[in-house]
């Protein structure tokens, strides 16, 4: 299964980043970029790839550990930016940084604890992919766009296992399709 561990932001907030990315796709040069949806917006706290079926259970009960010494925490979306020149267009994030950083590292290392492979470690930045471009593309207008964006704070009370289903049709634009596998209430929630 390909694996991932992830904040979901609530639908109300979601409805907000649906009425921003609106207008982003209504600026020139939109077309060039391939925009995500509703249905792919999260926060990826760690990528874990493809992971075997027989690792799935030990990786769900380190994930649940490390939910549970992770207090519930407060985040919003805010500003924007991009990463690798333009091939990433993403919405910010605001609030209680530190410790979803510090789920981030738990997140990982209870993949690391299960066997699952995590190659090189990269400094945690919470981001929520708006955008997508095959090559480099002048974003800017797009960050600039983002700068005054924002969400209500929210509550962040779980962490989530998530399947990703890549596409396989061939049909230009398809999306990854998303399913959460585990929900782990991290320690301060409920």
């Amino acid at each position: 299964m390909r694996l991932f561990a992830a904040v979901l932001p609530p639908k109300d907030v979601l409805l907000e980043v649906e009425r921003v990315a609106g207008e982003l796709r209504g600026l020139p040069g939109a077309e060039g970029l391939r925009w995500t949806g509703p249905a792919g917006w999260h926060f990826t706290l760690a990528f874990y790839g493809e992971v075997d079926d027989g690792a799935v259970a030990e990786l769900e009960e380190r994930l649940g550990r490390a939910a549970r010494r992770t207090p519930a925490f407060e985040l919003a979306l805010r500003g924007g930016g991009q990463f690798g020149r333009g091939k990433v267009l993403w919405a910010g994030a605001e609030g209680d940084l530190r410790t979803m950083r510090l789920l981030a590292e738990r997140a990982e290392a209870a993949a690391r604890k299960a066997g699952v492979e995590m190659g090189e470690h990269r400094r945690y930045k919470a981001h929520l992919t708006v955008a997508r471009g095959r090559d480099a593309v002048d974003v800017r207008p797009y960050v600039k766009a983002l700068e005054g964006f924002g969400t209500r704070a929210w509550t962040v009370e779980e962490l989530v296992l998530v399947r990703s289903h890549l596409p396989r049709s061939g049909v230009p634009g398809e999306q990854p399709r998303y399913e959460a596998v585990a929900r782990r209430a991290l320690g301060g929630a409920g």
